[in-house]
């Protein structure tokens, strides 16, 4: 009898063993895309770890391609990946402003002129600055992204183009890379969005950043009322109540899950992030997205989550 005893024992640790050990996988999710959104989905992380502490929430970074395993993924722009087998949750927006290195005469002279969309176009797309046509009138160097990715997409299909169409120097790695290289050029010039380009604590731009304002209201020039990007919450707010607002691109990014054979664990932490999710967008430079749409997603997601 002992030596049953002992065998059952043994058996029955063995199983709660394996149990452990498959619990221990089931609860791990792994999140990677598109990079300028780490630190706010890192906030989401922590917050849903402090109530989920056995729950084990990872971002794998994105490098030239994505890994070749991940239950979540983030993106910036509708692009060719967007498939059937994935369920979609368009969480937040973002917005793209042109940036120059404030020491630069172009942020001298456009940082109080501005740029209209011609002078967009001119500078990002035809880089006419050493042309006859040009009416650009400060020398400069623009760094855009060298591979494919959510914000040069974007920024460039706002205006007409792809993102190849972009004149300037290429620079690899993520949109973190395009304010290093503009900071170490005197005559740097770029794209990016918000988040990036204010210190999110003070909600002023970065030191050794100037933001170039724009022709909010396409008539030709940028007036004083133009100019609304001394402080970060301003910004967000002139776009988010300036349904009018032309020349400053924005996008929707998303969260996707596979429709079939899903991370259970995933799908608990997406129906978490909708409902936790709009109060952190403005704190790390997002937009909140229409009201309405919104809603429409949230019920969407609620019936593909019930099934």
């Amino acid at each position: 009898m002992k030596s049953l005893a002992l065998i059952l024992s043994i058996y029955f640790a063995g199983l709660s063993s394996i149990a452990t050990a498959q619990n221990s996988v089931e609860k791990k999710i792994v999140i990677t895309g598109a990079r300028f959104t780490y630190p706010l989905v890192e906030k989401w992380i922590k917050e849903y770890k402090e109530a989920n502490p056995a729950v084990k929430v990872v971002i794998e970074p994105r490098t030239t391609t994505d890994p070749s395993k991940y239950d979540l993924l983030i993106e910036a722009y509708e692009s060719e990946k967007v498939t059937e087998d994935r369920e979609y949750l368009y969480l937040g927006k973002y917005a793209i402003i042109p940036v120059a290195n404030a020491s630069s005469k172009f942020a001298k002279f456009y940082g109080d002129k501005g740029l209209t969309r011609d002078l967009l176009e001119q500078a990002f797309f035809h880089n006419l600055f050493d042309s006859k046509e040009s009416d650009l009138k400060a020398e400069f160097t623009v760094y855009t992204r060298l591979q494919k990715a959510g914000v040069p997409t974007t920024f460039a299909q706002y205006f007409g183009f792809e993102q190849e169409k972009i004149k300037g120097k290429g620079i690899a790695g993520s949109d973190e890379h395009l304010i290093k290289a503009v900071l170490g050029d005197s005559a740097g010039v770029t794209y990016n969005n918000p988040g990036l380009l204010y210190d999110l604590q003070k909600r002023t731009v970065l030191p050794g950043l100037a933001i170039i304002p724009v022709d909010a209201n396409d008539n030709g020039h940028v007036s004083k009322d133009e100019k609304f990007y001394d402080n970060l919450d301003a910004l967000l707010t002139r776009l988010e109540e300036g349904s009018e607002i032309k020349n400053i691109p924005t996008e929707y990014f998303h969260l996707s899950i596979a429709k079939h054979g899903y991370n259970p664990e995933a799908l608990k932490f997406l129906r978490w992030v909708i409902q936790n999710s709009q109060e952190d967008l403005h704190a790390f430079g997002f937009l909140k997205p229409d009201q309405k749409r919104f809603n429409a997603e949230k019920e969407k997601f609620e019936q593909f989550a019930s099934k």
